[in-house]
């Protein structure tokens, strides 16, 4: 089997294509390049995809892992050449199963391959089934190692013990131990199938005479439990009867209460809309408490007007008592003025004090002119007493004149002060003071008064608008309402007839609810006469329990007769007791004999299992020493699949362990190219396939491996995947070794 194609829709793989040549390919890539993805995907197309794989702990099905990743179904296919013909596979989604549907065709013709199927591609096309293929053929990145699988061991082993594929140890034992397990495996296999069945046999005749003896029993029982259940079934149909009665009686109840109820409703609905429908309730509640606030603001009214009739009162009072006729129609700043005037009037003394002085004078002078002329210090004496009569006239006349001043100041004064009937010019300011404190009286009260005028028009406005407002929504349903106590009246109704309605409301629904629960009585038949002995719960109680026990007992009865319908005759059991104790004891005997077989075929085993494998190890020998340049030559393989390498010179061969990763690799490399050898059909051989197999080699152990490859392509196709760039400089030049790069 050669692979010409690839195409794949597969992980990172979108719509991508890798053609393949014959002999060793090797395929370059960088890391994450989409190497490992094309080994998956060609195993995937042989073999299809587990889909009972689940994910788990660092690990991801590979369902799931080659979910194609720039989203759409998993799908591609591969051509190869098989058997000198060219054929096609292909696979893609079928429903939620990736990789479910399957195709193969030749590749000229379209025309459907006879007998591959999406099972068994991968088997009939390389040979070998899928863990056959993936333990030898087939060396993933990192897993070069083999291990034990039965399939793989099943090959080796034949071709170990016997040098035939077809006739194997394992082959031998597998059909003794199968010989052996048909007779008896735990609890399974002819011997205790035979030992079940006399103890069944056994059983069978216990419960025969079981059966017997309970199917008496229970017809005894049977006809006592149906008398007992016909008096009660006679009982409860009493029951029953009188049961009904009462449910009509509350049905009929029920009935009237519901018509009642609804006659309720209607009357209260025809009552309240008789003049119109009324409001909603919350709008009546809201025009009552407009309403109870009209009366609050009636209330405020009466008051206003009580506290403005006082007010003007004692505007009045106050005007009165700023009356003065000293000040008429004066503001107190002019009353204060002219009693200020007059009061500095009343308060004015005449300037006298001159012409008192004066008189005295001039009187002084005229005695001093008589006293000079007697005592002759004037020329004559007539001249002293001219000058003493002069003197004395213009003395007495000014006397006489401040008198006359004096007394008109002091009437003035007089008169001032009595018009004021004051004692004094303070007094007169006193006066004009009450009057100032008087007209300030006067001018509050009158703002007072002015005031509540205000407040009582707001009040009367408010009143009107309000009384208004509640007209009109009481007229629609009470048309005759005029006044504050029609409106209060005809809300109170409305209110009332709301809550008498709701209530009648309540009422229907609860009437129709218990009309709806009691469904109308049937007519039942009539009361047989059987007094019951128990009250109805325990009637039905024991009925039920007697149906019950009846039906248990039939059941008995029937599975009984059915018992004894079903085992036959106990002759025949006895009989058929005799025959398979004859041949349980043959079977017994070949059961010891095949063990003793068997236990002689594991002893010949276990001397060949020292030398396992020489073929395979002589291989595996002769492709190591060339992977190492004859450094090691010899290889062994335990019965637990671990290589081992010994060196040219060595003594003792070497575990895997112990050698460097790169000769580890080697080593297992060179097993798995033995058991590809080994167990791999040779006609029409299927590639190997290699992912960074090569990856721990050095580079002179790397020309080995790659000349050696070189070699064995020329029997089978290689893929070698590698993220290195030497093994394609190595190969450069060698027409028969197709090299390409993959992009990533």
């Amino acid at each position: 089997m050669r692979i010409v194609r690839m195409k794949a829709s597969f992980g990172g793989l979108r719509n991508r294509e890798l053609a393949l040549g014959e002999g060793l390919n090797i395929i370059e890539a960088p890391n994450e390049g989409g190497k490992s993805t094309w080994s998956a995907f060609l195993r995937a197309m042989l073999y299809g995809v587990n889909t009972k794989e689940r994910d788990r702990q660092g690990y991801i099905a590979e369902k799931n892992r080659y979910q194609p990743w720039g989203g759409g179904p998993m799908e591609g296919s591969v051509e190869l050449i098989w058997q000198g013909q060219s054929i096609t596979l292909r696979r893609s989604a079928k429903g939620s199963t990736p990789f479910g549907q399957f195709e193969a065709v030749y590749t000229d013709t379209q025309e459907p391959v006879p007998g591959l199927t999406g099972a068994n591609a991968g088997e009939v096309l390389t040979g070998v089934p899928r863990e056959v293929f993936e333990r030898s053929a087939f060396v993933g990145q990192g897993g070069a190692a083999i291990d034990g699988a039965p399939a793989l061991e099943a090959r080796i082993a034949a071709l170990a013990s016997s040098g035939e594929e077809d006739v194997s140890y394992s082959q031998v034992e597998r059909r003794l131990r199968d010989w052996l397990n048909r007779r008896k495996h735990n609890k399974t296999g002819l011997i205790p199938r035979l030992e079940g069945e006399l103890a069944e046999i056994d059983a069978a005749l216990a419960r025969q005479a079981k059966a017997f003896r309970l199917s008496q029993e229970a017809k005894r029982e049977i006809d006592r439990l149906q008398a007992e259940h016909r008096l009660l079934e006679a009982e409860r149909d009493a029951h029953l009867a009188r049961a009904m009665a009462q449910r009509r009686e509350r049905w009929e109840a029920a009935q009237a209460a519901l018509a009642q109820a609804q006659g309720q409703v209607d009357n209260l609905e025809a009552e309240r809309t008789r003049h119109g429908p009324p409001p909603d309730r919350d709008t009546l509640k809201k025009a009552q408490e407009e309403l109870n606030a009209l009366n609050a603001l009636h209330t405020s009214r009466r008051l206003t007007e009580s506290q403005l009739e006082e007010a003007r009162a004692a505007e009045a009072e106050a005007e009165a008592a700023a009356e003065d006729p000293l000040f008429p129609e004066l503001t107190p700043d002019q009353a204060w003025q002219q009693a200020s005037e007059d009061a500095e009037a009343a308060e004015r003394t005449p300037r006298t004090g001159g012409l008192y002085a004066g008189g005295g004078i001039l009187l002084a002078a005229g005695a001093a002119a008589l006293v000079l002329g007697i005592a002759g210090v004037l020329p004559a004496l007539w001249m002293g007493l001219a000058l003493c009569g002069v003197g004395l006239a213009a003395g007495a006349a000014l006397l006489a004149a401040a008198g006359t001043a004096k007394k008109r100041a002091a009437a003035a004064a007089a008169e001032i002060l009595a018009r004021y009937e004051a004692e004094s010019p303070q007094d007169i300011l006193g006066r004009a003071n009450a009057y100032r404190e008087s007209r300030v009286v006067a001018e509050q009260a009158a703002k007072k008064r002015e005031e509540l005028e205000r407040t009582l028009s707001e009040l009367n406005q408010r009143d009107e608008a309000t009384r208004s407002r509640l007209l009109e929504l009481v007229h629609p349903f009470a048309p005759g309402v005029t006044d504050s106590f029609g409106v209060s009246a005809a809300l109170s109704r409305a209110l009332n007839l709301d809550e008498k309605l709701s209530t009648a409301r309540v009422r229907l629904e609860g009437a129709k609810k218990l009309a709806d629960s009691l469904p109308r009585p049937e007519d039942t038949a009539a009361d047989p006469g059987v007094e019951p002995r128990f009250d109805p719960a325990e009637t039905a109680a024991r009925l039920t329990a007697a149906e019950g026990e009846l039906s248990r007992l039939r059941g008995g009865l029937a599975m009984a007769q059915g018992e004894l319908n079903t085992l036959g005759a106990p002759e025949e059991f006895r009989a058929r007791r005799e025959a398979v104790t004859e041949e349980l004891e043959r079977r017994r005997a070949e059961y010891d004999a095949i063990a003793a077989a068997l236990a002689a075929l594991e002893g010949a085993h276990g001397q060949l299992q020292a030398r396992f494998s020489p073929a395979l190890n002589r291989r595996a020998g002769e492709l190591l020493s060339r992977l190492t340049g004859g450094k090691y030559d010899k290889v062994a393989l335990t019965q637990q699949f671990e290589a081992l390498a010994e060196e040219h010179d060595g003594l003792t061969p070497r575990r895997a362990l112990a050698l460097s990763q790169g000769t580890a690799d080697q080593l297992y490399l060179a097993v798995r190219l033995a058991v590809c050898g080994l167990v791999l059909p040779g006609d029409d051989p299927c590639p190997l396939v290699l992912d960074d197999a090569l990856a721990n080699f050095d580079d002179g152990r790397c020309a080995l491996a790659l000349a050696l490859l070189e070699e064995l392509g020329r029997e089978r196709q290689i893929l070698l995947f590698t993220c290195h760039t030497r093994e394609a400089a190595l190969l450069a030049e060698h027409p028969g070794v197709s090299i390409q790069t993959l992009q990533s």
